[in-house]
């Protein structure tokens, strides 16, 4: 296997793991913070998610000699920083394990895993792009007080997206550890060598968690995480048994949430990244992208201590730029989706409003009411069934 391994799938696999921890990191902490952990417990978080990404992909690519490249759902992350904070940290864990539970489910039923297909796009969408949204308007909440910081991120961020998409969240980040130096954020901070330390929770479970969020986060990281991850991996023609991947993705959930590992997930944009020319040659060997991927994630888990200095230590206005020009891409190609379809768009529209707003209603998140909604409307509203009609004899 090594005499295989070349520059190639060194580049791609690292390249992986620093796109995806530096376009998604700090949401992870964030929704941390917003869950109660301490920062001992932000620590553990990331030490629990980075071993169950490194091994899953170590694990997976091995079996199936294909790259097989998971992830922490980002999009998961997003909805914790919004719905979690109105929770104790015992019923997160507890939701946790309960999405891990109901993933596991899917994972083995096929009648579960074609009702969640028959979801709309539209509405799966724009449940996804009412989550991301609040967090990318952050990019513009500090814009008076912090003006030519903000315009230095976004003109970076216009730039990149031109000339270096690649790495535009890569020199987002390196800019904000440059600003947040400047401004004196790092002059009291103790920065760690330690390895990280997991913290357990014991977890507790009631409904109004395992309805506000169980179900969503699950919902979410299998309509806006696998199903995409799975058709990365159908394009370019890498078929693993996606049965045994889901379920063993959801017991390593099930397995970490104590220490913090919400939710994991087939990657998508990471895994393209292994999976590409870029990633060598021969596709037979591309595994070893993965591999390299894995390693990684285990490595800079294991130095979650200082990852976690590093980013509470940062301002609020960069974290804001950081989260919210990271989601910058997802609520583009959720806000397209949502309005792809003539017959899902009003309900679509309702579900991204609903779910947007973070309303509260019965102890309910916003999310699983504009979920609720958008198919209550999508079955009885006669405009969509007259659209859905028209487009059928399109």
């Amino acid at each position: 296997m090594l005499k295989h391994l070349s520059v190639s799938h060194l580049a791609a696999g690292l390249t992986a793991v620093v796109v995806g921890y530096s376009s998604a990191v700090v949401l992870v902490i964030q929704a941390a913070q917003s869950a109660g952990a301490s920062p001992a417990m932000v620590t553990s978080w990331l030490l629990a998610l980075g071993l169950g990404m490194g091994l899953s992909c170590i694990i997976f690519s091995l079996v199936y000699r294909i790259p097989v490249v998971t992830a922490w759902s980002t999009p998961g992350a997003a909805f914790l920083i919004m719905a979690a904070s109105t929770f104790e940290l015992s019923e997160v864990i507890g939701a946790f394990i309960t999405a891990g539970l109901l993933s596991f489910a899917a994972a083995q039923s096929r009648w579960l895993s074609t009702r969640i297909a028959t979801i709309p796009d539209g509405i799966s969408a724009a449940l996804l792009a009412g989550i991301v949204l609040p967090i990318c308007l952050n990019i513009f909440a500090d814009i008076s007080d912090h003006p030519l910081l903000c315009a230095l991120f976004i003109g970076l961020y216009v730039a990149g997206i031109r000339y270096f998409p690649r790495y535009v969240m890569l020199s987002l980040l390196i800019l904000a550890l440059l600003a947040a130096a400047q401004s004196g954020a790092f002059a009291g901070s103790t920065f760690s060598l330690a390895l990280a330390a997991p913290v357990w929770v014991t977890p507790t479970f009631n409904i109004q968690a395992t309805i506000s969020l169980a179900l969503p986060l699950f919902l979410i990281t299998m309509l806006s995480q696998n199903l995409p991850g799975m058709a990365i991996l159908k394009a370019h023609n890498y078929r693993p048994n996606h049965r045994v991947v889901l379920s063993g993705l959801a017991l390593i959930q099930i397995l970490t949430a104590p220490f913090g590992g919400f939710a994991y997930n087939y990657a998508a944009i990471t895994a393209a990244i292994c999976m590409g020319d870029s990633a060598g040659e021969d596709r037979d060997q591309r595994y070893l992208a993965a591999l390299i991927a894995g390693c990684a994630y285990i490595v800079v888990g294991l130095a979650a201590a200082t990852v976690v200095t590093l980013f509470q230590a940062m301002p609020t206005v960069i974290v804001h730029l950081l989260a919210g020009l990271a989601l910058l891409a997802t609520l583009q190609a959720a806000l397209l989706r949502t309005v792809e379809h003539a017959g899902q768009r009003h309900p679509a529209i309702m579900t991204l409003l609903c779910t947007a707003s973070g309303m509260t209603l019965f102890q309910l998140g916003s999310p699983i009411w504009g979920l609720l909604l958008g198919i209550l409307l999508y079955k009885i509203d006669p405009a969509t069934k007259l659209a859905n009609q028209s487009d059928s004899v399109r």
